[in-house]
């Protein structure tokens, strides 16, 4: 809307005094023209813009000119709120708002936390995603924004982890961001769950309101369930003797390994290690992946199991390397 550009060029100009017609075009994505006419209907509403000439001219506002018009609307609002990282944001289509947000926070701050609020955002950056993560598609993430948002009854399609397929209906409680991965957390009959919104396939929001229990606290309810995910999750346990010249890795090995104790470097460069893995078959995976810079001290089945993959694995490449010897002579 027009109005709420005229409102963003003033708080713009009122945080950074000059700003070049090409400047206020590239971040309220509209042309240098659109521009000048809003300069103009700025000057008529009786707003004291100037243009300033030369190299380093642009608009500015006459010194001493502020303006109070700093009200948040509701998608701004959400999205403070939310307190999520840009991309997530962008995934509830709340990037932008996002950013008007901003500007409008940074115009009613005196200008000492205005400098401080600028020193922060320039040097902190968070990234959701993780090394070896790979983007999830959500194209009905909102779907359900909507009825979350509106507090309206969800009908959708879920698939579970063989590709089962089930229709579902459930009151939404709320979404949660995991990594960059999306939850919805909805009650089905007396029962509050997540769905993982990827497996979503289908979804429609109906007009029947949805019966939130009273009290539910999303936060708290989603720390309980990491929580009991956790204490269920297999745990096997496994100590190495590793070399410090992969001891640094041994950190990064896998998505549902942990580095539980590490000791220092022997004489001879040898470390002991403990770690939690979900299997034993993660364990052995491990130790093979690093060859002969990790050795398994227990247990001692461990130990037994990798031995017998190691010599698995060379008669393998033996038998291969001497049927290509066999072809090649023929």
């Amino acid at each position: 809307m027009r109005a709420d550009r005229l409102l963003s060029i003033m708080l713009l100009l009122q945080i950074y005094r000059r700003l070049t017609a090409r400047e206020l075009a590239r971040r309220l994505e509209v042309s240098e023209r659109t521009i000048h006419r809003d300069m103009e209907a700025l000057s008529t509403a009786g707003v004291p813009v100037t243009a300033l000439r030369g190299a380093g001219g642009g608009w500015a506002l006459v010194e001493g000119y502020r303006t109070n018009l700093t009200g948040l609307n509701g998608a701004e609002v959400q999205s403070l709120f939310a307190g999520v990282p840009a991309p997530l944001l962008a995934d509830l289509k709340l990037d932008r708002a996002s950013d008007a947000a901003h500007v409008k926070l940074l115009a009613a701050l005196p200008e000492s936390a205005r400098a401080d609020a600028e020193y922060a955002r320039r040097r902190v950056h968070v990234d959701v995603a993780g090394w070896g993560s790979t983007d999830e598609a959500v194209p009905h993430l909102q779907t359900i924004q909507e009825a979350v948002w509106r507090g309206r009854r969800l009908h959708f399609t879920y698939g579970d982890e063989c590709g089962a397929a089930a229709e579902r209906a459930a009151d939404p409680l709320g979404l949660v961001a995991k990594g960059s991965v999306w939850y919805l957390v909805a009650r089905a009959g007396e029962e509050v769950r997540s769905y993982r919104v990827s497996r979503l396939t289908s979804a429609r929001v109906s007009e029947e309101a949805c019966e939130r229990p009273e009290g539910f606290d999303l936060a708290a309810y989603w720390s309980e369930s990491v929580a009991r995910f956790r204490s269920h999750t297999p745990r096997y346990v496994a100590t190495f003797r590793a070399h410090e010249s992969v001891l640094h890795l041994v950190h990064y090995a896998g998505r549902f390994s942990r580095v539980e104790a590490a000791g220092e470097p022997d004489a001879e460069g040898w470390a002991a290690v403990r770690m939690r893995f979900q299997f034993e078959e993660d364990a052995c995976a491990f130790a093979l992946g690093f060859g002969t810079k990790v050795e398994v001290v227990e247990p001692a089945a461990l130990r037994e199991k990798v031995l017998r993959a190691a010599e698995q694995v060379v008669a393998f490449y033996s038998e291969a390397g001497r049927r290509g010897r066999a072809e090649g002579k023929g």
